[in-house]
């Protein structure tokens, strides 16, 4: 086969690929100020190293100051159950009531001995008086009208023990048994506390047990209620737990709406004094594992990978990323881009 070249041809399409490629715009070079970002207003906080505590935390529980497991003093049917769980209730109010009939049957039984033992002590004594009667018969009259009178005050609290009252004001927490049931001694039957006086109960690591003394104010967070509270440290127990090796603390807390008996709650112990960079938390802001944030260089806003440390209440500890004396970007009224021009409020 001959093979034939055009020339003419093969210049022609050159000269068009040419021209093409000659009207296409080049893309504007970074920084030309062709796409100019615009300003924003921002509001800065100078970086600075600031002193604070640092801390321990050891977990421990919301207790009742002020609990008791009531119990039966006597044997008895419970005839009468007055409350429920939850329930609030006054200093000696009535709880419950035992079977009775045996016991008030000893006490009438009590009474008449005392009424019998009581008159023959009386004539004997007027005997005795007249000398009509040795001194042997007047003592022994006077032992047994004593003896009549412990009967009768041992039958009168066996019948208040058949009453179960409530020794403090409070709230009843458990019930363990209700009408019908057979109360013992031993026998637990309702349990109530203070809800007024709580306590943080916390187990203390014996490294941290010297930094914790009687009647020192500490800090403590109950996440449930939300709240932060300033207890004072009301006991420490001596001997450590063998298994733990944790020395139980209790610290008294004040009276807060929200808290009650056996939340989760943090006791922050203080260990030692520091140096730190703080900010406030809204500064940083995180982008996926990223934590970021601007500060003002030149007008403009310049964009750091920071690392945060502890959180404390609105601020949060940076410890690489910022420098102190730099003006750190707090608030802007938009988001920000790196290079961004920045107005300062």
């Amino acid at each position: 086969m001959e093979r034939t070249t055009s020339t003419p041809r093969l210049l022609l399409l050159f000269a068009l690929v040419g021209a093409w490629v000659g009207c296409e715009k080049p893309p504007a070079a970074p920084g030309d100020g062709t796409t100019e970002l615009p300003v924003v207003e921002v509001r800065t906080q100078r970086v600075e190293r600031q002193r604070r505590w640092a801390t321990e935390e050891v977990v421990g529980t919301v207790r009742p100051r002020l609990r008791a497991v009531l119990e039966a003093k006597v044997s008895g049917r419970i005839e009468e159950m007055r409350v429920v769980p939850g329930q609030l209730v006054r200093a000696g109010e009535l709880l419950v009531r035992l079977e009775d009939r045996e016991i008030r049957a000893r006490l009438e039984q009590a009474r008449a001995l005392h009424e019998q033992a009581e008159r023959d002590f009386r004539r004997r004594e007027t005997l005795w008086r007249e000398q009509t009667i040795s001194r042997a018969e007047y003592d022994a009259a006077e032992a047994q009208l004593r003896v009549a009178v412990a009967a009768l005050q041992e039958a009168e609290t066996q019948l208040a023990h058949t009453r179960i009252v409530a020794p403090f004001d409070g709230r009843i927490t458990a019930k363990h048994a209700d009408v019908g049931d057979l109360a013992v001694p031993g026998r637990p039957l309702v349990e109530i506390e203070d809800p007024r006086a709580l306590r943080l109960e916390a187990d203390v690591p014996e490294a941290l047990l010297e930094k914790v003394q009687l009647g020192q104010r500490l800090e403590v967070r109950i996440p449930a209620a939300q709240v932060t509270l300033e207890g004072t440290v009301s006991e420490i127990t001596p001997v450590a737990d063998p298994r733990t090796r944790t020395f139980p603390v209790k610290v008294d807390l004040p009276p807060q709406p929200g808290l009650r008996s056996g939340l989760f709650g943090r006791l922050v112990i203080p260990v030692a004094e520091v140096e730190a960079i703080r900010v406030p938390a809204r500064a940083v802001l995180v982008r996926g594992q990223m934590e970021l944030a601007y500060v003002v260089r030149g007008e403009r806003a310049e964009l750091r990978l920071v690392k945060t440390g502890k959180r404390l209440a609105e601020e949060v500890e940076v410890v690489s990323g910022l420098a102190p004396g730099e003006v750190l970007v707090v608030e802007a009224d938009q988001p920000l881009r790196d290079g961004q021009p920045v107005r300062v409020k």
